[in-house]
């Protein structure tokens, strides 16, 4: 491939490296990214979590949607991004692998030390009691809440990366949220919402894997948003080499010792491949 691997290598070669993965990552998935080249938002703006957590219509909106995105999300697989950074880890070369994305891909492709900062997408966990249901199941309540609405209808656009389906305002009017079976309360998918702070204790760890490896590798992040841009920061000032594969522009561009361009799945594959006598295999 085109693409100069030297300082990639060179990296994983100092020692085992915490990984940062963005939404950039899973668009080899079919899940699509949230920014543009430029860093640009491509998407509308994201359920914010004091709008969820006050409003029934902001509630009803979101489930609609996501119940529309839950079948293209939910059917996605791990690319061949996913098994390199998976192979990679089984060679010693990453230390922990911090991921900003919901969709679980990393573990399905058999990481074992992730840390899902935002959360998943397959829990939901309710307001009140914090009693946890797998998704499948409440995607069975809202299927029989809403006989009226056929998910594989073609009323839905562009899924965006948190599964969230771009619908039009009468496909929402009228659809029914279920409450908690346990104790009523409200129903919200076990991730952290724009708005939202991330649990103390889920940064503290990923702040210190940081800490205890050799450099930081950032795949397909723009890292606009301050919760991945902070890894950055750290690596940084710990005077840690940090490299980026991402098209386009990042939020850390002056504190990069590299940034390799091209399809991240296509540069770690590459990768793995120059690093394992077995070469990079496909994912399961």
């Amino acid at each position: 491939m085109a693409v100069d691997l030297s300082p990639l290598l060179a990296l994983l070669q100092r020692g085992p490296v915490t990984v940062l993965t963005g939404a950039g990552l899973s668009t080899g998935s079919g899940i699509p990214a949230y920014r543009d080249a430029q860093g640009q938002w491509q998407h509308p703006p994201p359920t914010q979590h004091q709008a969820f957590v006050r409003d029934a219509a902001v509630r009803q909106r979101y489930w609609a949607r996501s119940f529309v995105g839950w079948l293209r999300f939910g059917q996605a697989e791990p690319n061949v991004g996913h098994a390199a950074l998976s192979q990679l880890e089984a060679l010693g070369h990453v230390h922990t692998l911090i991921t900003q994305n919901v969709d679980g891909l990393h573990q399905r492709a058999g990481s074992q030390r992730v840390i899902e900062l935002h959360g998943s997408l397959s829990q939901v966990r309710c307001l009140g009691c914090h009693t946890g249901y797998g998704r499948a199941l409440v995607q069975g309540w809202l299927s029989a809440l809403n006989p009226q609405v056929d998910p594989l209808r073609p009323q839905a656009g562009r899924t965006a990366p948190d599964g969230d389906a771009h619908l039009h305002d009468g496909d929402i009017a009228g659809f029914n949220v279920p409450d908690c079976p346990a104790c009523g309360g409200v129903l919200k998918p076990d991730v952290v919402f724009f708005g939202d702070n991330v649990p103390k204790a889920r940064v503290s760890e990923a702040l210190q894997a940081v800490e205890d490896s050799a450099g930081l590798l950032v795949v397909g992040s723009s890292l606009m948003v301050y919760s991945g841009f902070r890894f950055a920061e750290l690596a940084h000032r710990l005077g840690r080499p940090i490299v980026a594969v991402n098209e386009g522009l990042t939020r850390a561009d002056d504190l990069l010792a590299a940034k390799l361009g091209g399809d991240c799945g296509e540069v770690l594959r590459a990768t793995c491949d120059a690093l394992s006598p077995q070469g990079c295999s496909a994912p399961a």
